[in-house]
């Protein structure tokens, strides 16, 4: 399935200070999420359902995947 990210406004953290090496976002219409590679801008898209970001990001939040947690786990 392709979906159009065309008119898309992605978005980068404000930690990037205008570099085009950061990963940028973008809320679809549908109100699914958008990804891509700042520096690759015509590259692949990577597109999460609701859902799918929401447990996401609340992984980031928790820590799930901050490195010292992954190398314990191991």
């Amino acid at each position: 399935m392709h979906i159009d990210t065309s008119r898309a406004a992605w978005q980068k953290s404000s930690f990037c200070n205008g570099a085009s090496t950061c990963v940028e976002v973008a809320s679809l219409a549908d109100g699914s999420v958008a990804l891509r590679d700042g520096k690759e801008q015509d590259g692949p898209v990577l597109v999460f359902t609701p859902s799918e970001w929401d447990a996401f990001t609340a992984g980031v939040r928790d820590g799930e995947f901050d490195l010292a947690a992954l190398a314990a786990s191991a």
